[in-house]
C-alpha cells in the first residue's frame, strides 16, 4: 500500500513530531487547525491546513465528521490521530475504514476492548497476564461502589472506565471520602469522555508506574521495546518519565515485557501502543491498563532503541513487517523525559493559560538532545488544551550522566509571559532519593516539604541587582541605537547615553515572594563600565554581548562574570533576568504596579472568591442571598481538560454572582461576592 499523503487530527508538539518523519519518508501532510491554533506552528509546518472550528475541542478537533471530510478533501489517502483527542475513539477508527481512510492506529475492536477497562480487565485475565483485585461490573449503582470497596478494603482507586491521562480517576481512604471522590470522578469522567462508569479497585501504596512499549503488525509478528518508568507524577499525570526503569532486574524486564506481548495478542493487537503496570516494591506488577496510541513519552524509548517509532508506526499501516525482531532490538544507555507545562507547582499544579512572551530553548548541541514542541515565542497558550510547552528528552550512557545533562538543559530553558513548572523538575532532579532511583507515585507528596522549599522564588544578592540593572542600560542603549531622534517612546528610564549625568538613583522592584524595593543608584565611568551602588556597597559592572540573536549576555561583576539572558514585557514593563539557572522577574518603581500586584486572591478575610487560572464556568452551585459557610463550594471550573472547584474564603451571605455557565474567565475574575 502507498501512503503519499496523510491528515494530522491532532495539533501542537505531536502534529509536529509527525510532519517531521512523514516529510523525512517522502509523505506530505494536512493539518487541521481551530480559531485558537490559526498561527500556531503545526499549521505553519505542514504541506496544506484545513479549519474545523471553534476553539473547544468540542467543536473543532473532537468532530470526526470534520476531520474526516478535510481528508477527503484533500486527498489524503490515511490519517494519523496522533494522541489524545480521537486516537483513542474506536468509532473514529470505524469511521475512516468506512470512507476508505488508513488509520494509522491499531483496529478498532482493540480500542475498543481496551478503552473500556472493565473489558479489558476481564481480557487480561482470560490471557493470564497479572491484574489487580477489584470490581469492573456493570452494575453502576452507587452503594454497589460502595460495598465492592469495602469489601475489597480501604484504600481504593475510584477510575473510570473510558479514558486516560488522569482524569475521572480519585483516591479514597474511607467510606466517608468514597461518595465524594466517586461524585468527582463521575463528574470529571463525563466532561472527557461522555461516559461516567467506574471501575473500582485495591490501591497499592507506593507503587511504580511501570509501562511497556510494544508494537504489532499485519503478520502476527510482536515486540517490545522494554519499559519506562512513569512513577513521578502529580494529578496522576506524569512529569518525568525515564528509561529503562531504575532498579529493575534483568528478569523483571523480561517477565514484564512478555507479559505486555501477552496483553498485545490477546486483542491482535497492531501498531503501536503502551501497556501500563502498577509495581510494588517487590517488582510484582498487575495490568492497569492499555494505551492503544503512541504515547506523550515515546521519545525516550527511540533514544534508547535508535528507532524512529512514528516511522514504524507508517510502515506498520502500509502493511510491511516490523523493522526489527525482538532480539534485534537494543536497549542502549539512559534517557529521560521532562513535560515543561504552564503551570504553577506552588499552586497545586494551577495550570496556566497566556502568550509565551520569551522562549529560549536550550541550545542542542547533538543528537542527544531533543525539544519536541508544537509553540513558538509570542504564542498562546489556550485555556482549551493542555498546557504542554514542550517536551525535553536527554539521553546518555548511563542514568547517572543522563540525568546530569538532563538537569543541565533544564536549567538553560528560558520561558517567561507564563509560570512553568521547570524550577520544581529543577528540584526533583536535585533529590536525593530520585538521584538513588528510589521513585513511586507517591514520591511528589512524601516529600513535599523539600520539593518545594527549593523550587520557590530565588533570593536577590547584589549580584543579581548588579545583572538586573545593566540588562536595564543594555535594553535602553538598543532602544537609543533603534531611534535615530532620541524620542524614546515607550522607555522605561531617561536616555542613558545622552543626558551626560555622572550618578543617578533607582529603585527596583523584584516580583519575588516579598515584593523586594531595592534602591540603587548608578555612576558611569565610560560606555561600557559603571559603578552600582547597593546596599553601602560599590560595584564595577560590565555587560558584554556573547549571542544578540539569542540574547545572550555575560553580565562582569568586581571580575566575576556571570551569563545571563533577558526579555522585557513590552505591556508591563517588567523584565524577565534569567541567571544562576533561575528567573527574576523586576521592574523600576511603579506605584500602580505594585497595587497590581498585591491584589488579593480571595485570603480569608476577602469578600471575593476569584479564578485561580483562566478557565470556562462549568457550574454555579449558589445563588445571591444563600448562606454559605467557609469551604463550601461556589463555582466549578473547567481548564486545561480538568476539573477545578473553587470555595468560598470565609462563612457569609452570597451577594453576587459575578460570572455565568459557558464563560470564559480571566485569572482573578472576581466569581462570587459575598456581603460585607
Amino acid at each position: 500500500m502507498t501512503l503519499s499523503k496523510i491528515l494530522i487530527a491532532n495539533r501542537g508538539e505531536i502534529a509536529c513530531r509527525i510532519i517531521r518523519t512523514a516529510n523525512r519518508l517522502g509523505i506530505k501532510c494536512v493539518s487541521v487547525f481551530s480559531d485558537a491554533d490559526r498561527d500556531s506552528l503545526h499549521v505553519k509546518m505542514a504541506d496544506e491546513a484545513i479549519y474545523i472550528g471553534k476553539p473547544p475541542a468540542q467543536q473543532s478537533y473532537l468532530i470526526k465528521e470534520k476531520i474526516i471530510e478535510s481528508a477527503k478533501k484533500t486527498s489524503c489517502q490515511a490519517i494519523h490521530p496522533g494522541y489524545g483527542f480521537l486516537s483513542e475513539s474506536y468509532e473514529f477508527s470505524q469511521l475512516c475504514s468506512k470512507n476508505d481512510l488508513v488509520f494509522i492506529g491499531p483496529p478498532w475492536k482493540a480500542i475498543r476492548d481496551m478503552g473500556i477497562k472493565s473489558t479489558s480487565k476481564h481480557i487480561m485475565s482470560a490471557a493470564r497476564v497479572p491484574i489487580i483485585e477489584g470490581y469492573h461490573g456493570e452494575d453502576q449503582n452507587e452503594e454497589r461502589l460502595l460495598q465492592e470497596a469495602e469489601k475489597i478494603g480501604y484504600p481504593v482507586m475510584i477510575k473510570a472506565v473510558r479514558g486516560g491521562g488522569g482524569k475521572g480517576m480519585r483516591i479514597a481512604f474511607n467510606r466517608e471520602e468514597f461518595i465524594y471522590q466517586l461524585q468527582s470522578a463521575k463528574t470529571e469522567a463525563l466532561k472527557a469522555f461522555n461516559n461516567d462508569e467506574m471501575l473500582v479497585e485495591k490501591f497499592v501504596e507506593k507503587p511504580r508506574h511501570v509501562e511497556v512499549q510494544i508494537f504489532g503488525d499485519h503478520h502476527s509478528n510482536y515486540v517490545y521495546l522494554y519499559e519506562r518508568d512513569c512513577s513521578v507524577q502529580r494529578r496522576h499525570q506524569k512529569i518525568i518519565e525515564e528509561t529503562p526503569a531504575p532498579g529493575l532486574t534483568e528478569e523483571t524486564r523480561r517477565r514484564i515485557g512478555e507479559a505486555a506481548v501477552q496483553a498485545a495478542r490477546a486483542v491482535n493487537y497492531v501498531g503501536a501502543g503502551t501497556v501500563e503496570f502498577i509495581m510494588d516494591p517487590n517488582q510484582n506488577f498487575y495490568f492497569m491498563e492499555m494505551n492503544t496510541r503512541l504515547q506523550v513519552e515515546h521519545p525516550i524509548t527511540e533514544m534508547v532503541t535508535n528507532t524512529d517509532l512514528v516511522e514504524w508506526q507508517i510502515r506498520v499501516a502500509r502493511g510491511e513487517r516490523l523493522p526489527l525482531k525482538q532480539e534485534e532490538i537494543p536497549l542502549k544507555g539512559h534517557a529521560f523525559e521532562a513535560r515543561i507545562y504552564a503551570e504553577d507547582p506552588n499552586n497545586n499544579f494551577m495550570p496556566g493559560a497566556g502568550k509565551l512572551k520569551y522562549l529560549q530553548a536550550p541550545l542542542v548541541t547533538d543528537k542527544n538532545i531533543r525539544v519536541e514542541t508544537g509553540v513558538e515565542e509570542g504564542d498562546e497558550v489556550s485555556v482549551h488544551y493542555d498546557p504542554l510547552i514542550a517536551k525535553l528528552v536527554v539521553w546518555s550512557d548511563d542514568r547517572k550522566s543522563a540525568l546530569q545533562k538532563f538537569r543541565y538543559a533544564l536549567a538553560n530553558y528560558k520561558i517567561s509571559g507564563l509560570t512553568t513548572n521547570i524550577p520544581f523538575i529543577i528540584s526533583l532532579c536535585d533529590h536525593k532519593e530520585f538521584i538513588d532511583g528510589n521513585v513511586h507515585t507517591d514520591f511528589i507528596p512524601m516529600h513535599k516539604d523539600e520539593l518545594f522549599k527549593t523550587a520557590k522564588q530565588p533570593n536577590i544578592d547584589n549580584e543579581i541587582v548588579c545583572c538586573a540593572l545593566s540588562t536595564i542600560i543594555n535594553y535602553e542603549a538598543e532602544v537609543s541605537k533603534n531611534n535615530s531622534n532620541n524620542n524614546l517612546v515607550g522607555s522605561v528610564v531617561p536616555n542613558f547615553w545622552t543626558n551626560n549625568f555622572t550618578e543617578k538613583k533607582f529603585d527596583l522592584v523584584f516580583s519575588n515572594e516579598s515584593k523586594t524595593s531595592i534602591k540603587v543608584s548608578v555612576k558611569f565611568l565610560d560606555e561600557n563600565n559603571f559603578e552600582l551602588g547597593i546596599n553601602g556597597l560599590n560595584h564595577v559592572v560590565n555587560l558584554n554581548v556573547l549571542d544578540k540573536q539569542a540574547r545572550l549576555y555575560q553580565c562582569e561583576i568586581d571580575g566575576h562574570r556571570i551569563k545571563l539572558s533577558y526579555s522585557r514585557d513590552q505591556e508591563t514593563g517588567i523584565f524577565n533576568l534569567f541567571a544562576n539557572d533561575k528567573l527574576y522577574e523586576f521592574k523600576l518603581d511603579d506605584r500602580k504596579y505594585q497595587k497590581e500586584q498585591n491584589l488579593s486572591l480571595g485570603d480569608a478575610g476577602s469578600n471575593d472568591s476569584i479564578a485561580p487560572m483562566p478557565g470556562v464556568v462549568d457550574k454555579i452551585n449558589v445563588k445571591a442571598g444563600d448562606v454559605v459557610k467557609k469551604g463550601d463550594p461556589l463555582v466549578v471550573m473547567i481548564a486545561m481538560k480538568m476539573e477545578y472547584v473553587i470555595r468560598t474564603n470565609r462563612d457569609g451571605v452570597v451577594k453576587s454572582i459575578n460570572c455565568s455557565v459557558g464563560q470564559n474567565v480571566k485569572k482573578s475574575h472576581k466569581l462570587v461576592s459575598l456581603a460585607e
